[in-house]
């Protein structure tokens, strides 16, 4: 891992951008690859083909600027049709498609298609590189939570737009709760309205109270580690409590796992406290105190559970199915620890919180926990978190609670064994009224620091930092650290989720108002700013071909002012996708990064994170976006799509053009065609019948007449020599036309020059009439046609049909015996 004062910048200042500076036009290339018979001449009706179309970027100063490359499908549902889900644009690109050709979609409609398109909106020279946008520092900006908003979860979508997703905790089955608020605009997300009700049904989010999921009191959520867009969170409906899914993509549900039957007796599944995830499990704990779990590949229910209970039950009356766990989790290791308040109000057995724990390997109590560990002194006392403790090594050593009541907040340890262990002293500076919840814990430079949410009392929101390493409050780091330029400092903080890009802390409270936190000052904003690019060169052709990536050139940032940028605190890393390092030089005098030693074949993708801490604010207005730009060197971005030549005879070819714009102007691709060779049904069906005049009378042997015409002329008709009268008749019963048709007779050449080159529609007869002088007797004469089908691609070799013959007869007629034909 690569880390320097600051590797990665373009020339300082802010340069508008000269009208004309594009020395040269961009282009498009079309090609075409068939998929069924790589490299045919032609294809075959039925024929799977890959159109493909080259972006080449010519401007050249560098600025990015919106690209769209349009492509329509010539002959959609007749000559060919659209393969679905074939569509394949190059990273940073976003597909569309269309069933009317004007107007465009993000869902791929499947066969209906008939244009396809790609956009760009950062479209930079070259156009072999990505970028990403550099996150605004964080200022201020009220959730549509309704007050009740509780941990924030940060989700960078593909485009490098940085959301922030937050649930209402204690949220009542079908108020709306769900929110996504754009950290990179500062406005609430598009696809509103928010809130959004939850619903255990797969589907689109609704709107309004249309939901069947409610929420717990202090809900834990866990991101898919094999699909970062999944979201899990502990949900409660009318009959069950378990695991929701939320795709933050698709911004919709993605189903619910029921993990404990509502209700029972003596003791009720009211709620949960969770979820956490311990290998490949989520964990939850009923207000039973039973442990619950779901298998995370498969989002079943594991074995066994839900497992005896590893605390005592909390607000689990019968009498009261809506009451909340009062308590939460925390994983170290393979154990889960919980903590529980069971209150005297709406608890089976009123007692001090305690804390409990499970060992996930087992799948029972840990050893040393055979019962939960009291974690103050009576029932009075009552906890909204629990957390990890750590060495001053960074080592996970155990797990505490703290407590609400007394003088001072009490804060209670264990080790993992059971034992007690010191508790760290720092909360204990806030008086016992003051609500703490879980804290955040960072490890960065060598130090490990948990940060805790804090309100109640006069305290009307502040952040509590507890320096591990050195067991002492944050050095440098107020205590408490409250927020008086966030909402007047009415924040009532619940949750921090930190962002390793920026290195900021997102805050969320009761106050409903999103905000951002310096870890190392407490200021608010943080002003740091960040974005990481993985870069895979590879994944920007797809015709199949090889050779599109010679080697990575650099990374850089653009439109950003160096002077804005604490170039001493500011660093970049840049590693291998899974993290490890890739060593690269320092920066060149330009502020570049130099790539090209990189060998593209030993690291086919790079990941290249900046993380800048600012000066100023100013490079990020409405109309100016600094960004991350990570560059390679090879052929230009392909995008692709697949058809399907249709069956029918009638397709002869098929053909396509691109089109598109940019910065330099409108851009129209080359013409792509190629031929349909015509399949086993759909060629002609030639046939030749060769016969002689039978008449004495030579006005009957002409064209149309009457003949008698037959394979062998009357015996003595023609005596020992004398002229035949030949009728070739040519004809067609396939359902194609055949073309450059020609006949084959090697005794009567005029019979060939007769019938000339023609072309035979399906379904018709051509007759040739010609004549030879018989120097002798009897004589065998056999014809023959040759032919293509039509449109066939030039140097398509010649058909020839079966032969047909018959014979001038004689006195000697019968040594000669005709064809059957």
């Amino acid at each position: 891992m690569l880390t320097t004062a600051l590797l990665l910048f373009g020339p300082a200042g802010l340069a508008p951008r000269a009208a004309g500076a594009d020395a040269a036009a961009s282009a498009l290339v079309k090609s075409l690859q068939n998929v069924t018979h790589p490299g045919a001449a032609a294809a075959d009706h039925g024929d799977t083909l890959n159109w493909t179309v080259e972006y080449g970027n010519g401007t050249t100063d560098g600025t990015a600027a919106q690209a769209v490359v349009t492509d329509r499908l010539t002959g959609a549902g007749s000559a060919q049709t659209y393969v679905p889900g074939s569509l394949r644009v190059p990273p940073g690109w976003t597909p569309s498609w269309s069933t009317d050709g004007s107007t465009f979609t993000g869902t791929d409609p499947g066969a209906a298609t008939v244009a396809v398109r790609a956009g760009n909106p950062v479209a930079r020279a070259g156009g072999t590189g990505l970028s990403a946008p550099l996150l605004a520092p964080v200022r201020a900006a009220a959730q549509a939570t309704g007050g009740d908003g509780f941990t924030p979860v940060l989700y960078r979508t593909a485009s490098g737009e940085v959301q922030s997703w937050s649930i209402y905790h204690h949220a009542a089955r079908g108020a709306p709760q769900a929110v996504c608020n754009s950290l990179s605009t500062g406005q609430l997300c598009s696809g509103g309205p928010w809130p959004r009700p939850l619903n255990t049904a797969a589907g689109p989010l609704g709107t309004g109270s249309t939901g069947d999921i409610g929420s717990p009191l202090t809900p834990q959520y866990v991101l898919d580690p094999q699909h970062p867009n999944l979201l899990y969170y502990p949900a409660v409906t009318q009959t069950a409590v378990g695991v929701g899914c939320l795709d933050l993509d698709a911004r919709a549900n993605c189903g619910f796992t029921a993990l404990a039957t509502g209700g029972g007796s003596p003791s009720s599944a009211n709620s949960l406290a969770g979820l956490v995830r311990a290998g490949d499990s989520l964990y939850g704990v009923a207000t039973t105190g039973q442990v619950l779990c779901m298998t995370l590949a498969t989002r079943t229910p594991c074995a066994g559970q839900p497992y005896a209970p590893v605390v005592a039950p909390n607000h689990d009356l019968p009498s009261t199915p809506n009451a909340l766990y009062l308590g939460a989790l925390t994983v170290v290791g393979d154990k889960v620890f919980a903590s529980s308040s069971p209150q005297a109000s709406g608890s089976t057995a009123a007692g001090p919180p305690v804390l409990g724990c499970f060992d996930t390997t087992a799948r029972t109590v840990c050893a040393g926990w055979t019962a939960p560990h009291p974690a103050g002194p009576n029932a009075g006392y009552y906890s909204y978190g629990v957390f990890a403790s750590y060495s001053t090594a960074g080592q996970p050593d155990g797990a505490c609670t703290s407590t609400v009541g007394g003088a001072n907040v009490l804060t209670t340890c264990y080790a993992l064994d059971g034992a007690a262990r010191p508790a760290p002293g720092t909360l204990a500076a806030l008086a016992g009224n003051v609500l703490t919840f879980s804290p955040e814990t960072v490890v960065a430079d060598g130090v490990t620091r948990s940060y805790f949410p804090a309100w109640g009392g006069s305290v009307a929101g502040a952040t509590v930092c507890h320096d591990w390493t050195h067991d002492a409050p944050c050095a440098g780091f107020p205590l408490p650290a409250t927020h008086p330029g966030v909402n007047g400092g009415a924040t009532r903080d619940y949750g921090y989720t930190y962002d390793t890009t920026t290195r900021c802390l997102i805050g969320l409270g009761d106050a409903g108002v999103l905000f951002s936190l310096d870890p190392a000052t407490a200021a608010s904003p943080c002003v740091h700013s960040g974005a990481a690019v993985t870069l895979r060169p590879a994944d920007f052709a797809c015709d199949g071909g090889t050779g599109h990536v010679q080697g990575y050139t650099r990374a850089r940032l653009t439109d950003i002012d160096i002077a804005h940028v604490d170039l001493t605190a500011s660093r970049v890393l840049v590693t291998d996708p899974d993290g490890t390092p890739v060593p690269v030089p320092g920066p060149a005098p330009d502020g570049t990064v130099d790539l090209s030693g990189v060998d593209a074949a030993a690291h086919p993708a790079l990941t290249v994170t900046a993380q800048l801490v600012l000066t100023g604010t100013g490079d990020f207005t409405p109309d100016n976006h600094p960004a991350l730009v990570v560059e390679y060197r090879g052929d230009p971005p392909q995008i692709c799509f697949r058809t399907t030549v249709a069956a029918a005879c009638t397709t002869t070819a098929v053909t396509n053009t691109a089109s598109g714009s940019d910065a330099t102007g409108a851009l129209t691709s080359n013409t792509v065609t190629t031929a349909v060779a015509p399949g086993a049904g759909c060629r002609p069906d030639v046939t030749v019948e060769k016969e002689i005049c039978g008449s004495g009378n030579w006005h009957d042997c002409g064209p149309d007449g009457a003949g008698p015409w037959a394979k062998t002329s009357p015996v003595g008709l023609l005596g020992l020599l004398g002229t035949a009268h030949w009728r070739i008749t040519v004809s067609n019963a396939g359902p194609v036309d055949a073309a450059s048709v020609t006949v084959n007779d090697a005794v009567t050449p005029g019979c060939r020059k007769a019938a000339g080159t023609f072309t035979l529609p399906a379904g018709a007869t051509r007759r040739v009439y010609c004549d030879s002088f018989l120097l002798a007797l009897p004589l065998k004469n056999t014809a023959s046609a040759s032919f293509v089908p039509a449109n066939s691609p030039p140097g398509t070799s010649p058909t020839t049909t079966a032969p047909s013959a018959a014979v001038a007869c004689s006195l000697l007629c019968i040594l000669a015996v005709p064809d059957k034909d």
